[in-house]
């Protein structure tokens, strides 16, 4: 009996030993993996650093909230469920800046959710992180990244004939240090329709802007807005076979281009001599597929054709529609509003050459992305449909769309640290199944088996805490953001002191001048002894990495 009773003990610390380690590693695992990084292009993260500021859709989400009127949601497990959502036709589903890839069988439900149930997806990014998902409707994004070899960013679209500049407080261009203007190709312009190819648009049509009439009537056709992207990717195009033996199961639109002088620079040196730099001469900023003839149920109107069922529901002929932007800053707070574009230098009109107002001749003026892509996504939406009841359409009130859904894809950012394993852990149950009720039955089950765990253990007289809660050292503080410039600095004296064999007395008394001619590098100068140069946090990381490097060069 002795011998049995050790077996189950054994037993047991086995099971209690191996449930711990389990829920540990997947507590500790997924905090581990997003520590430390800061989440972009989310329509619900805000803060105080430039990040929070300018690169998050929160100044897009309360648009479409509180003046569009549409009803907001967000998806934070995975889009596999799109299939189950309510009204798929009637739902947009915005996956802006993927900050993880799209994995095959997202992918395969979401082209589904377009091509089978009518659903509307707005894909926007500047990487491969949605190529998964976009190959299968025929496009590719180039892969814009940072490489960490060349310690550039590579793979970008540069345009010579498209790109914008920035302007100081005065409203006069920005010069540099030598008066020259401060010109980047990767500023890129498109003027953009929403709802026609714009390769088969009459001319007449392609130089029409759209004018705020019909902004506000909904009725955008035959003009074109003026669309701006912050270092854009390029998108590739590649008819599918059945796009040629049946060319007329989709409508295949490209919305806005870049020129033909445009160019990818993979090679990260910006020359477009370069035939390692892939200049096609047709690349693709913002591309839009649709599906007609999707059969569904909704409310019909009074003049509905279609099979009516029990209280006006009947058979509905819809459209899915996705559309792909290479650039997902172009929904960002930075570019959304005329007023807060204005503040990083942008201007509504140009004073240069090659500039949007020459493209089209009539209201030309750029008043924000937001100007655009509303007016895209009310274009993609059921809102012209006639079969459909005028109740949906219009809701309570006048320009009540809240019958409409718009989810925005949360699930593709790097989440919270404290988040995070909550989040991680429901996509893992998704991945098992997308039924709601077997969703939860699985939490349950392994709530259940967690209890069991705990009963099996062994009651003894003696029992004894083998851990103790109180050896667990306080987590340190994070960094004050703040900071961060004056310790990359701190880092860089540091490693000039040391690879001149300096003590810091001696460093103390070593002049500028000859510390920068010890430093040698122009752009560590400048953050050395700069009073007036502001770093972003990446451009704080490029840093830190030619400090590391310092030392070799010299």
């Amino acid at each position: 009996m002795a011998r049995e009773k050790t077996d189950e003990e054994r037993f047991s610390t086995i099971v209690v030993s191996s449930l711990t380690i389990t829920v540990v590693l997947l507590l500790i695992l997924p905090m581990l993996f997003v520590a430390g990084k800061e989440t972009a292009y989310s329509a619900y993260e805000t803060g105080d650093s430039e990040i929070y500021q300018l690169a998050q859709l929160t100044d897009m989400r309360n648009n479409l909230d509180d003046e569009e009127h549409y009803f907001i949601a967000n998806t934070m497990s995975t889009p596999m469920l799109v299939n189950d959502w309510k009204d798929p036709h009637r739902t947009m589903l915005l996956i802006i800046g993927p900050e993880k890839p799209i994995d095959e069988t997202e992918a395969e439900e979401i082209y589904k959710f377009v091509t089978e149930k009518g659903g509307k997806v707005i894909v926007a990014s500047d990487n491969s992180n949605a190529n998964l998902l976009s190959k299968k409707f025929g496009v590719t994004y180039f892969d814009y990244k940072y490489d960490e070899d060349k310690d550039k960013f590579v793979g970008g679209l540069l345009d010579e004939n498209q790109h914008w500049v920035e302007f100081d407080e005065s409203g006069q261009v920005k010069r540099d240090a030598n008066g020259g203007e401060i010109v980047t190709w990767r500023n890129v312009w498109t003027v953009a329709s929403v709802g026609q190819d714009v390769e088969s648009m009459s001319t007449a049509a392609l130089r029409q802007g759209c004018s705020a009439f019909s902004l506000s009537t909904n009725n955008p056709i035959d003009c074109r807005i003026p669309v701006m992207l912050r270092a854009p990717t390029g998108l590739k195009f590649e008819p599918s076979t059945k796009d040629t033996t049946d060319p007329n199961h989709r409508e295949i639109m490209t919305l806005g281009a870049a020129s033909t002088s445009a160019f990818i620079d993979t090679q990260g040196n910006g020359d477009p001599g370069d035939p390692l730099n892939p200049a096609p001469g047709d690349l693709k900023l913002i591309m839009r597929f649709d599906y007609h003839n999707i059969s569904v149920l909704d409310q019909l109107s009074s003049g509905g054709s279609g099979s009516t069922l029990s209280g006006g529901v009947g058979e509905l002929s819809v459209s899915g529609s996705i559309t792909f932007v290479a650039d997902e800053e172009a929904f960002s707070n930075r570019l959304w509003t005329l007023d807060e574009a204005k503040k990083t230098g942008l201007r509504e009109s140009c004073i240069v050459e090659n500039c949007w107002n020459q493209e089209i001749n009539s209201n030309s003026d750029w008043l924000g992305n937001n100007n655009y892509f509303n007016a895209l996504i009310h274009d993609m939406m059921e809102f012209d449909n006639s079969e459909l009841s005028a109740k949906i359409k219009n809701g309570d009130f006048a320009g009540d769309k809240s019958n409409f859904q718009i989810v925005f894809d949360e699930s593709r950012h790097i989440t919270g640290v404290i988040s995070a394993p909550f989040v991680e852990t429901m996509g893992t149950i998704v991945l098992l199944t997308s039924n709601t009720f077997l969703k939860w039955l699985v939490v349950l089950n392994v709530g259940l088996l967690l209890l069991v765990a705990m009963m099996v253990v062994p009651q003894k007289e003696n029992w004894r805490h083998v851990f103790d809660l109180t050896r667990f050292s306080e987590r340190p503080g994070k960094l004050d953001p703040k900071t961060y410039r004056t310790r990359v600095q701190q880092a860089l004296f540091t490693k000039i002191r040391v690879h001149h064999d300096l003590s810091r007395d001696q460093m103390a008394t070593k002049p500028p001048a000859e510390v920068q001619s010890m430093i040698g590098d122009p752009r560590l100068v400048e953050l050395a002894y700069s009073q007036s140069r502001t770093y972003t946090s990446k451009e704080l990381r490029q840093l830190m990495q030619a400090i590391r490097r310092w030392g070799k060069k010299n």
